[in-house]
C-alpha cells in the first residue's frame, strides 16, 4: 500500500477537494441535507472552523481551519465520508475489491489539500471556491448557487451579491495559470 506524505500543522488552514466516485453522479446536491448533517456529526466530535465551502454535484471544496495543538485534518475526512456513506441509499455501482472489504463505492480514496500559506492564498482560495459553481457552468452568477458559503460572506458585507458573474472568460481564482 502506498504511503502518502501529507503535512500537519496544528491549528492550520487547510484548502480540500473532495470528489465521488462517479462523477456523473449529483449525489452531494441531491443530499445536501445529510451531507450538513455529516458535517455537524464531525465538528461535535472534533471542531474546526469552516471558512468556505461549496458543495457541487459531484464534488466539493472546503476551507477549514483546525483549532490550535489539532493537525488531524485526515480523521475529520475519514468520519465525514463514512457518515455521509451509512446514510445516503446503496446502489452505487463497486469493484469487486469493494464489495469484498464491506465497503462503498461512494468516494474517490483520495482527496486533494493545501497548507494555506497566507492571507493572499487564502483570499485566492476563498475566490475559487465561490467562482466554482460557475466555472463549472452550473450558473451564470455565483449568488445563484444555493450551496456555498458565498451567501454568508453577501450576509456579512464581505462581498456584493453581484461578485463572481461569468464574464466569458476564466479568471483563474486559486489556479496556476
Amino acid at each position: 500500500m502506498t504511503n502518502y506524505r501529507r503535512t500537519y500543522v496544528p491549528g492550520a488552514t487547510w484548502f480540500f477537494t473532495i470528489n465521488l466516485a462517479e462523477r456523473r453522479s449529483r449525489l452531494l446536491v441531491d443530499r445536501v441535507d445529510e451531507l450538513r448533517q455529516a458535517l455537524r456529526y464531525v465538528r461535535t466530535r472534533h471542531p474546526f472552523q469552516i471558512d468556505a465551502m461549496v458543495v457541487l454535484p459531484d464534488h466539493l471544496h472546503a476551507i477549514w481551519t483546525l483549532p490550535p495543538g489539532d493537525s488531524d485534518y485526515p480523521l475529520r475526512w475519514r468520519l465525514f465520508k463514512t457518515w455521509l456513506s451509512r446514510h445516503v441509499p446503496q446502489g452505487e455501482p463497486r469493484r469487486a475489491s469493494l464489495v469484498d472489504k464491506s465497503e462503498r463505492g461512494i468516494w474517490q480514496r483520495r482527496y486533494w489539500e493545501h497548507l494555506i500559506r497566507n492571507e493572499a492564498d487564502l483570499h485566492s482560495h476563498i475566490d475559487y471556491i465561490h467562482f466554482n459553481p460557475v466555472k463549472h457552468v452550473h450558473v451564470l452568477r455565483t449568488v445563484d448557487w444555493p450551496h456555498s458559503t458565498f451567501h454568508r460572506y453577501v450576509a456579512k458585507g464581505i462581498l456584493s451579491a453581484d461578485w463572481g458573474i461569468a464574464l466569458g472568460r476564466d479568471v483563474g481564482f486559486g489556479e496556476r495559470t
